[in-house]
């Protein structure tokens, strides 16, 4: 049987091509409006926002640093301003290997390897997008050298800043302070907002102490850049034009100190270890704040590479330490017209109460002997003369009558044993010792017992007592005000550097000092006065325009043996007694209260008073000696007549 053919059915394939087409062409109509549709919300609905990403690649916000504030002395004298400078800036968001880029730096002679380590840690304490300086102050080599290679650095670029810069060099540093770059430390401590755009920070002095009114507010501006990130400088199609936000420029401090009596003083002690304090005791104003050896605050400013700051830690001499504010050392005779007082206030001697000095003091039933600085004695002696001749063999027996309690209190009164309130930070509290103390200080019991002999030269500022020169420069303003004192400061007023517009920092009045018998008060007064008239200290008197009152003080490094003599050329330099020396001038109407320290100095007398004259000089008659190498006349000498 023959097979049959099938017949095609032809209309039943249209249908069916038909029903697809439909299909298909309904599927494109959805796609299509679906893609019109998410069009109109990306170009219409979300027009704004997408513009803005837009604008955001090829548009970027700068952060204006603000001016930093200037500092001047009393009379407008420049201590601190802002130079241009061209510094190497690292946006690490843009940079594809940072260790490259650092590494290929270093090779080009851009950065010191040295600073590696520390560039990373600044690199890893910003965020991603902020621009961290990795080298401040670029010579002209330099940035001849960064410009011939900057194609290979996409990220890296030279910026134009302010930098601080210190006309008067090493003079006032440790008052004026410095900037020094920021830290991980710094950062985790202030507001990184605030600091963005900015490589430094005050670290110490007024610098750091009023870092934020110094600082101002930033600013910032929308500059074009490039794929690369750099800025470009043609213009562009922008919906809106480019914004800029100014910086509010920082306020202007106007110190206290008087810049030529700060001269006078730091020449005074060139070359030697050293602080000088000098205070207006009617306010409290600081007219000098001496701190020898000094350094270079430009060398922070600029940066310090690892070997120079090294060299400044690991010196001998220790520059970067603060010895008016943070030297701590025993006091020595300079308290003795406050121990007279604190015997007059409790009755126990009036100014005629004598005592024989035979050149030794020894307690009740002690055969030890507690020698006077003068072998052979003073004679008899009464308490004005006993200040005057710093007789230590009346002070021993003071100091025993009183007792370590009495004695304690009273000097505390005086702003012993605590930081004076200085409005620049850093003070150290110093030591006013008691029977309580020692058994808080040391963990063995019989340590922790108060022997009477700790009284007896507690009583000569000796033993675990110690001062800053700072506290004692406080003692001493007291002392010329007879009670009424007040903080000590170094910012007299802070300047709108706009408006020209100064606010005063007014004096802070302390607690007056009261005593029983306000008579007692013009008795160590004289006391300080016959120091000067025949006392210790008459050789650096000589010849004065003014009066004045003062005391003499040598504070022992080490102790000697009970019957060996102290011989001077048989020890070492650096275990010299210390020299001090404390006065204010004129009597009448003081107007300035000196402290002298010089370590390792021999003697107050000798060393540390005629430097505290020349200073009175200089601010009360503006006389100023010749700077070193100038023919000068012999200025006053003293080999010291004691302590």
């Amino acid at each position: 049987m023959a097979a049959r053919g099938r017949i095609k059915d032809l209309w039943r394939e249209q249908r069916l091509f038909e029903q697809r087409a439909i299909t298909a062409t309904v599927l494109i109509g959805l796609l299509a409006a679906v893609l019109v549709s998410r069009l109109h919300w990306l170009q219409v609905q979300r027009y704004d926002h997408f513009t803005d990403l837009a604008q955001g690649n090829r548009v970027r916000v700068e952060p204006l640093p603000a001016p930093r504030g200037m500092i001047y002395d009393r009379s407008g004298a420049v201590l601190a301003e802002n130079r241009p400078a061209y510094q190497l800036e690292l946006v690490r968001e843009q940079v594809k290997d940072v260790e490259a880029t650092l590494a290929e730096l270093v090779d080009i002679g851009v950065l010191d390897p040295d600073d590696l380590d520390f560039v990373r840690r600044a690199i890893r304490s910003r965020r991603p997008f902020d621009s961290v300086p990795i080298r401040l102050r670029l010579s002209e080599e330099d940035m001849a050298r960064f410009a011939l290679h900057r194609h290979r650095f996409p990220g890296v670029d030279i910026r134009t800043r302010l930098a601080r810069h210190y006309p008067q060099g090493e003079t006032a540093v440790h008052a004026v302070g410095y900037v020094g770059a920021l830290s991980e430390s710094d950062l985790e401590r202030v507001d990184r907002e605030e600091y963005a755009g900015i490589s430094t920070i005050g670290k110490i002095g007024v610098e750091g102490t009023f870092e934020d009114a110094l600082r101002g507010r930033k600013g910032s501006r929308q500059i074009m850049v490039n794929a690369q990130g750099r800025p470009v400088d043609r213009e562009a199609v922008l919906d809106e034009p480019l914004r800029t936000v100014a910086a509010k420029h920082g306020a202007d401090l106007y110190l206290t100190l008087d810049l030529e009596v700060q001269r006078v003083a730091e020449q005074a002690v060139q070359g030697q270890r050293a602080a000088i304090i000098a205070l207006d005791p009617r306010n409290g104003e600081v007219i000098a704040l001496v701190s020898r050896p000094g350094f270079d605050p430009n060398s922070f400013a600029r940066g310090l590479t690892r070997a120079e700051f090294a060299a400044l830690n690991d010196d001998l001499d220790r520059p970067l330490f603060n010895r008016a504010l943070r030297g701590t050392y025993p006091p020595g005779s300079t308290i003795k017209p406050v121990v007279a007082l604190a015997g007059l206030e409790h009755g126990l001697v009036t100014p005629t109460t004598t005592r024989a000095c035979p050149g030794w003091y020894s307690l009740p039933g002690s055969s030890h002997r507690f020698r006077d600085w003068k072998r052979s004695g003073h004679g008899s002696v009464a308490l004005i003369e006993a200040v005057a001749q710093s007789c230590d063999i009346y002070f021993y027996a003071l100091a025993t009558q009183l007792g370590v309690e009495r004695l304690q209190e009273f000097l505390g009164r005086f702003g012993l044993g605590g930081p004076t309130g200085l409005d620049v930070g850093g003070e150290k509290s110093g030591l006013l010792p008691s029977p309580a103390w020692k058994r808080s200080a040391f963990k063995r019991a019989e340590q922790q017992v108060w022997f009477p002999g700790e009284t007896v030269i507690f009583g000569i500022g000796q033993g675990y007592m110690t001062s800053t020169p700072m506290q004692l420069a406080q003692m001493t303003a007291v002392l010329a005000m007879r009670g009424a004192s007040h903080r000590p400061r170094l910012v007299r007023a802070l300047r709108d550097p706009v408006t020209r517009v100064e606010t005063p920092v007014p004096p802070a009045q302390l607690p007056t000092v009261q005593l029983r018998d306000q008579a007692d008060w013009d008795v160590a007064v004289q006391s300080m006065v016959a120091v000067m008239q025949g006392g210790t200290a008459s050789r650096a008197a000589t010849g004065a325009e003014y009066s004045i009152a003062g005391k003499t003080g040598t504070a022992q490094v080490f102790s000697i043996a009970q019957n060996a003599r102290y011989d001077e050329s048989t020890i070492s330099e650096r275990l010299r007694d210390h020299a001090w020396f404390i006065a204010f001038a004129p009597v009448e109407a003081p107007r300035i209260a000196v402290v002298v320290l010089v370590e390792n100095g021999r003697s107050g007398s000798g060393t540390a008073a005629p430097i505290a004259r020349s200073v009175m000089d200089a601010y009360l008659l503006r006389k100023f000696p010749p700077a070193p190498g100038e023919d000068v006349d012999t200025a006053i000498a003293d080999t010291g007549d004691g302590e």
